[in-house]
């Protein structure tokens, strides 16, 4: 049987018993969890080097502030195009070194700050107050 949702058509498949398992639940079950652990050549020396001698620093003189989660942190910056543009970048590329991590960004409403959070499974937040330490303070 094939379902339609707001954000297309997905499969949904029977089991033997009869229960409905989308094909998005199917491939969820199939990822494995990444090891917790840095993978810095997932990066070339040219993006490495843009992404932790550029785009890091720059990031953090933009960072307005920092908040304490109970999986991670959240940080908030200005909500302007350029910012909005260096924070996907740095989440694109930080996603391949960390793969452990769940990065978000979130406009608030009404013309609020521009949100980054940082996220995962346990000793995820610890990692981010260790090597993070720029970040979090």
């Amino acid at each position: 049987m094939i379902a339609g949702t707001a954000f297309g058509t997905i499969a949904v498949l029977s089991t033997a018993s009869g229960e409905a398992i989308t094909d998005l639940q199917l491939s969820a079950s199939k990822q494995t969890e990444s090891s917790f652990a840095c993978k810095p050549l997932a990066m070339t020396p040219e993006i490495r080097k843009r992404h932790f001698e550029e785009l890091e620093p720059a990031l953090q003189k933009l960072k307005k502030s920092a908040r304490e989660l109970a999986d991670g942190y959240e940080f908030e910056f200005p909500a302007d195009e350029k910012t909005f543009q260096l924070l996907t970048e740095w989440a694109m590329r930080e996603r391949l070194c960390c793969p452990f991590f769940e990065i978000s960004l979130r406009f608030e409403r009404d013309g609020g700050p521009l949100w980054l959070r940082l996220t995962g499974r346990e000793g995820v937040k610890g990692f981010i107050k260790a090597e993070g330490a720029a970040w979090v303070k």
